[in-house]
């Protein structure tokens, strides 16, 4: 069944000035359950390279307003959680480019951050219309991974992110459909394992446990998994591998536990849900969103299942 969820869009799609490095007072997300986030509180040296790297992408805009310039200002801007400027700089691009799956892309991302679900439905279902007449390429990394190798394309990206505001929407028939044709793109065992996790949960939310083990068949424990170990555990867990205490435990090792537990937890909380226990799942999901990565899918996963609730 589809769940209807309100968020204070008019709030949030207000006109932005560009503001180079300038921190906002404002808030940059209201979620789901009415609570205000704001631009997170870094280190300096973080909150450094961030700023650096933007006056980069504006420099590089301002030089030359070109289609790749435009998404990376507005990329830049997102990974600072400044989510409404990031997409009034996409709109602006795709004013001057108007067909560009890859503005479409970025700015669908982002109307997901801002939990903005049909926005970022009609965003990147365009997005998949036009991108289907372009070559296969691979889209580069704003945060590279321990490899320093890019993992996907734009092709996958885009389906991804539709196929997850589907999901969020709770309209699980599509979202199925979405994540077959995410299955299309995937050339490396980090892409795979994580749409196959999504699409395991789409069809346990859909009482489709036969075909969710199918799609098990797909994970193996000899896979080289580079960036996507959380959905991999994940997956292990639904086959049984690990008990799902233990994916909300964290290692000494773990360089952002907080952002391990968004991620997993969402999975094990989920897990719980669809094996009927309700309360469980609901500790879970509570425990996820009193964490600080309010972007991360598994958090507003987690919202979006306490809303439900609501």
């Amino acid at each position: 069944m589809k769940i209807v969820l309100y968020v204070l869009a008019t709030a949030f799609l207000v006109s932005c000035s560009k503001q180079g490095d300038k921190k906002s007072t404002a808030p940059v997300v209201i979620t789901l359950l009415g609570k205000s986030f704001y631009e997170p509180e870094r280190s300096a040296k973080t909150q450094a390279l961030l700023d650096s790297n933007l006056n980069v992408a504006i420099t590089n805009w301002k030089k030359d307003s070109s289609e790749e310039n435009y998404i990376w200002y507005g990329r830049r801007l997102g990974y600072l959680s400044r989510f409404t400027e990031a997409i009034n700089i996409f709109t602006e691009g795709l004013e001057k480019y108007p067909n560009s799956a890859k503005l479409l892309r970025h700015r669908g991302h982002r109307f997901i951050s801002l939990r903005l679900f049909d926005r970022a439905i009609e965003d990147l279902s365009k997005a998949n219309r036009l991108a289907n007449a372009l070559p296969r390429d691979i889209e580069p990394d704003g945060s590279p991974n321990r490899l320093n190798k890019p993992l996907s394309s734009t092709l996958f990206n885009i389906r991804y992110h539709l196929a997850l505001a589907h999901y969020l929407k709770g309209d699980f028939a599509q979202a199925q459909q979405d994540y077959f044709g995410c299955l299309t793109t995937c050339d490396n065992d980090d892409l795979l394992v994580a749409t196959i996790d999504w699409l395991y949960m789409t069809y346990r939310r859909q009482g489709m446990e036969k075909e969710a083990l199918s799609a098990l068949g797909n994970i193996n424990d000899s896979m080289n998994i580079i960036e996507n170990d959380s959905y991999y555990k994940r997956c292990q867990m639904y086959q049984g591998k690990m008990v799902p205490e233990l994916l909300l435990e964290v290692g000494p090792g773990d360089t952002d536990p907080d952002l391990t537990i968004a991620t997993q937890g969402y999975g094990v909380g989920n897990w719980y849900l669809y094996n009927g226990d309700s309360a469980k799942a609901k500790e879970v999901f509570e425990k996820v969103v009193s964490g600080k990565h309010f972007a991360s899918f598994g958090f507003i996963a987690s919202e979006v299942e306490l809303a439900r609730w609501k």
